[in-house]
């Protein structure tokens, strides 16, 4: 049997869109296992993170009713001279995990950045025990360049590693 599941919408966001976009962020702000940013973040220093960077272009991915899903963003990783290579952060609401949300944002994210010139994507921070993002990113050409030990503090799992994960576009 073949699959009919529509693909989910993303679109370029809206400021409209920062009520459901803090709905889908600040459970993975809080919950301090993928990112990061200081678990006790505010909404206005999380809008500001996530909606105010130079550059930055903010996606969501939205059901039928315009319910935001999940997000994403992309920007230079650097300025100047590394400002061809882009960076990227995504996350998916609790209520849309396992639905195609994360691939569909990956999706448009790929797409967005080539259309706008940037030559690679690479990720500076992707924690080694974020085991379904690890396999996300795999599976649309992220290669793991390095693990940096230690480098994030898991509120379950102690010290483990960061990944810097790389993909030409």
């Amino acid at each position: 049997m073949t699959s009919t599941a529509r693909p989910v919408p993303v679109r370029d966001a809206t400021s409209a869109d920062w009520p459901g976009i803090w709905r889908v962020l600040e459970p993975a702000f809080r919950a301090g296992e993928t990112y990061t940013y200081p678990r006790d973040i505010t909404e206005d220093d999380a809008r500001s993170a996530w909606t105010g960077s130079p550059g930055a272009r903010v996606l969501v991915a939205v059901d039928d009713a315009g319910q935001v899903l999940g997000t994403a963003k992309y920007l230079p990783n650097h300025p100047g001279a590394g400002a061809h290579v882009a960076n990227a952060s995504f996350v998916v609401g609790p209520d849309a995990a396992g639905r195609g949300v994360g691939r569909a944002l990956a999706r448009a994210v790929l797409d967005g950045a080539r259309a706008d010139g940037y030559r690679a994507m690479q990720f500076n921070a992707v924690v080694e025990t974020n085991e379904r993002a690890v396999r996300l990113w795999e599976s649309v050409g992220f290669t793991v360049l390095a693990t940096v030990p230690e480098a994030f503090d898991h509120p379950a799992h102690g010290l483990v590693g960061l990944h810097v994960m790389h993909r030409t576009l």
